[in-house]
């Protein structure tokens, strides 16, 4: 299974479709087919009043001094950020530290087997949190695919993990940080621990070598935020440029995006052909992953501080308007099913339409109020 390093990145990147180009795809430009149009449709039927933000009123942005803004990125980097990081790195340690415990007397199963499960979920979430950091070390060098390698369009995770445990029954990190990313991270965990029914020997080695890997990636990148953050979010530059703010707020639109479309739209196939499948599917606990992304974004975007910014000039309409498309979706999330695959479609599709809304808001909305620009890779079609 060992591959060059450059060329598993390479492979890594193509299969997981975060190759990123300039120029617009020629399929953005073809005539939608008519199923597409009617959702569009559908959508536009129900779209809400914090929506409908195209009435041709101009948005005053706000001002926002340099030093508000440094004390801003600052708050993000340090409250935010760097934390996001640091969490997963301790539940990867916890992980990590309950597969030795339970690992000891192969083969694990029954109660022990679930408690690295559950320990495993809290993992998932809180690097799904963490993914919101669409900018900086762990996407500078792609490890973040090494972390989350999704969406896995072609199953290679499955196939991979089985057959990298039979090739290695006595695998170690060291040797496993050297291997493909479809073999490592949360990914490579969640099939070692719910694909089968107890865990032999082989496969708790994996487990305890997969985790101590992504530990050490994840506290690799909070110590690059850590010593790096004035120049990963420019708070020195603040009087000149709003690259931070510019940086920050993209990235969580491409939350936002990704997530409404790898994640949700297209393994649903809510307006187009199936195609890949839902986060945690071999878990069938998608709605917690959904739910951890839609948290982190409700903490950013009613974050105090951001807020009193938005209102310095005594409106506070945007930050209203995010609020409640924020918690009328994580409402709705709440009332479905853990596997979000067998909800109705019509709740699917609301779902896919708040999260629509909450788009349109950040991009119409917050963008403009801040003063800033929606980045030319922003991908979504609302």
């Amino acid at each position: 299974m060992k591959m060059n390093h450059a060329l598993a990145v390479a492979l890594s990147a193509l299969s997981a479709g975060l190759l990123i180009s300039c120029v617009k795809p020629a399929d953005d430009n073809k005539a939608p087919e008519v199923d597409s149009q009617k959702v569009a449709q559908d959508s536009a039927a129900s779209t809400s009043a914090a929506e409908k933000d195209s009435s041709g009123d101009k948005i005053t942005a706000v001002d926002i001094s340099a030093e508000t803004e440094k004390t801003y990125l600052t708050h993000v980097a340090n409250d935010i950020v760097i934390p996001a990081y640091a969490d997963a790195a301790k539940q990867s340690d916890l992980l990590h530290d309950l597969a030795q415990k339970h690992c000891q007397q192969a083969p694990v199963s029954g109660d022990e087997l679930q408690a690295l499960r559950d320990q495993w979920l809290v993992l998932a979430q809180a690097w799904a949190g963490a993914e919101m950091i669409n900018f900086g070390p762990a996407t500078a060098s792609m490890s973040n695919l090494y972390i989350n390698y999704y969406p896995d369009e072609r199953g290679l995770v499955h196939s991979g993990v089985a057959d990298l445990i039979a090739a290695n029954p006595k695998l170690t990190a060291e040797q496993l940080a050297n291997e493909s990313a479809i073999v490592q991270g949360v990914p490579g965990l969640e099939e070692a621990l719910y694909a089968n029914d107890s865990l032999d020997a082989a496969q708790c080695a994996y487990v305890m070598s997969a985790s101590s890997a992504l530990s050490t990636r994840l506290k690799d990148i909070e110590k690059n935020w850590q010593q790096n953050a004035t120049n990963l979010l420019a708070t020195d530059k603040t009087a000149d440029s709003d690259q931070g703010l510019n940086q920050w707020f993209n990235s969580l639109l491409s939350l936002v995006e990704t997530m409404k479309s790898n994640a949700i739209d297209q393994p649903l196939g809510l307006t187009g052909k199936a195609k890949g499948h839902l986060p945690a599917a071999t878990a069938e606990q998608s709605r917690a992953i959904i739910n951890a992304k839609l948290a982190t974004l409700n903490e950013a975007l009613t974050d105090p501080v951001l807020t009193a910014i938005l209102g310095s000039n005594n409106e506070n309409e945007v930050a209203d308007n995010l609020s409640t498309a924020l918690a009328d979706a994580t409402t709705l999330l709440a009332q479905m099913p853990e596997d979000l695959g067998t909800a109705d479609k019509a709740t699917q599709q609301e779902l896919f339409d708040h999260l629509t809304t909450i788009t349109r808001i950040i991009k119409r909305q917050l963008i403009p109020t801040l003063g800033i620009r929606v980045g030319f890779n922003s991908t979504d079609g609302d």
